[in-house]
């Protein structure tokens, strides 16, 4: 099982299509707060997620609660400041769990240092900040899900039978 982890994301727009990737992978999505929107069901259905019931999410309050929860093993943290860059992580264990952090200051110091040998950065030029968040979730949904062979998904589109 792949597990999207969010670490108080700000913009709606990024944790939606970061949903969307979830939901067309089957990826669980996790939300830690504080959230800098509404996921009610109100707001969910006045944004048009159509997508929103295949996606598995939980919620939590703090990191203390998800990890208290969910445990740190083949945990990986996303982050421009990594040592190693993604291809080399392991990602093709049976569960994997990427970390993204906030749009405006990813993941923190202490964080990542905890972390030190599981932090994972995807290649960029040197005068780029970062990619979009929900772009770099979706690089780093499928790179786990290649590693995996791609469990449950559908491999060939609707060309192929003809």
């Amino acid at each position: 099982m792949l597990n999207i982890v969010l670490l108080e994301p700000e913009i709606p727009h990024n944790t939606g299509a970061i949903a969307r990737t979830c939901a067309a992978t089957g990826a669980r999505l996790h939300l830690i707060k504080p959230l800098g929107f509404d996921i009610s069901d109100k707001a969910v259905k006045r944004c048009g997620l159509d997508y929103w019931h295949l996606v598995d999410i939980s919620v939590y309050e703090n990191l203390d609660e998800y990890l208290e929860k969910n445990g740190d093993e083949n945990l990986w943290l996303a982050t421009t400041k990594a040592p190693h860059a993604y291809f080399e992580a392991d990602l093709s264990t049976e569960t994997v769990s990427i970390m993204l952090g906030k749009e405006t200051a990813g993941l923190p110091e202490q964080l990542r240092m905890r972390y030190y040998d599981r932090c994972i950065r995807i290649p960029m030029i040197s005068e780029a900040r970062s990619l979009n968040l929900s772009n770099s979730a979706a690089i780093l949904t499928y790179e786990a899900l290649r590693q995996q062979g791609f469990p449950g998904l559908k491999h060939l589109g609707s060309m192929a039978e003809s």
